[in-house]
């Protein structure tokens, strides 16, 4: 007999990096399986884990800077396969990196990223990875130990490593993220990276990286900001991203005030990744 589900859908707004934090929070609190919706969020429980109690603790529901609207279903068991290929799309960036599934075809560019992200983590190829993808396009990274903190998929680590980088961490306080990032280092034959779980708690205490890459969002990056400093080499670089605009000017202070240098910025439907030197 086929399992029952009931279905959750989350509208989100905005949408990133909402729908990445309530992913994170349902899986903790028994949700099995997700799927990104050009508005937010489809969450899936079986039956009988399921209570009306269940979004109790789901503190991003109770965040006043964020706007979520759910409505929910029972349904009959979906084929997860089937619903995250329909909402995973290929990205290209400037015709140099492609980031695709397995099932889709080859673009024959330069760097082929094949990608398998859980059902538990999304695709999450939105403005943040394209901009940081395209610093790593544009920068060098030939024999330098690179940071991938909170790597989600590890997709920018294992970038790092085709464009040269000889030693690499990539670090996210998810356990499901961890694993998935494991299972894309082993598909793209990636040797220099090593995946590990926690936060800003277990990076070293004295300068260790070339390159810091943080892909995560404005209120962790300001926390963990003299943290990624801390381990950065002088003249290191550091990329930041998950942040939008008008939060520019906060970020650019923090940093400012750590002795980091502003050098540039990408801009991408309002998102923002920044550019630092040490």
């Amino acid at each position: 007999m086929s399992a029952v589900y009931i279905e959750y859908h989350f509208t989100v707004a905005p949408l990133q990096p909402a729908s990445e934090i309530l992913i994170a929070e349902l899986g903790n609190a028994g949700f099995e399986s997700f799927v990104e919706t050009e508005d937010g969020v489809l969450a899936y429980i079986q039956k009988g884990e399921w209570n009306e109690a269940v979004l109790n603790d789901i503190e991003i529901l109770k965040n006043e800077d964020f706007t979520i609207h759910f409505s929910f279903k029972e349904i009959e068991q979906v084929n997860w396969n089937e619903e995250w290929e329909k909402n995973f799309q290929p990205i290209e960036v400037d015709d140099t990196c492609a980031v695709r599934a397995p099932f889709h075809a080859p673009f024959h560019v330069a760097y082929e990223i094949i990608i398998e992200p859980k059902m538990s983590f999304g695709t999450g190829h939105h403005e943040t990875t394209f901009m940081m993808l395209q610093f790593i396009l544009e920068n060098h990274f030939e024999g330098k130990k690179v940071l991938d903190m909170g790597c989600g998929t590890a997709v920018l680590a294992i970038l790092a490593e085709m464009r040269g980088a000889t030693q690499l961490d990539a670090i996210d306080i998810d356990d499901w993220c961890v694993e998935n990032s494991e299972e894309n280092v082993a598909r793209n034959n990636c040797k220099q990276i090593a995946v590990s779980l926690g936060d800003a708690s277990v990076l070293p205490k004295k300068p260790m990286y070339h390159s810091i890459i943080a892909n995560i969002n404005r209120n962790i990056l300001l926390s963990d900001m003299e943290t990624y400093v801390t381990c950065l080499k002088k003249g290191g670089e550091l990329y930041l991203s998950g942040f939008y605009k008008e939060d520019l000017p906060i970020i650019k202070e923090c940093c400012l005030s750590l002795g980091l240098r502003f050098i540039e910025n990408k801009e991408k439907n309002n998102w923002i990744a920044a550019k630092f030197v040490f």
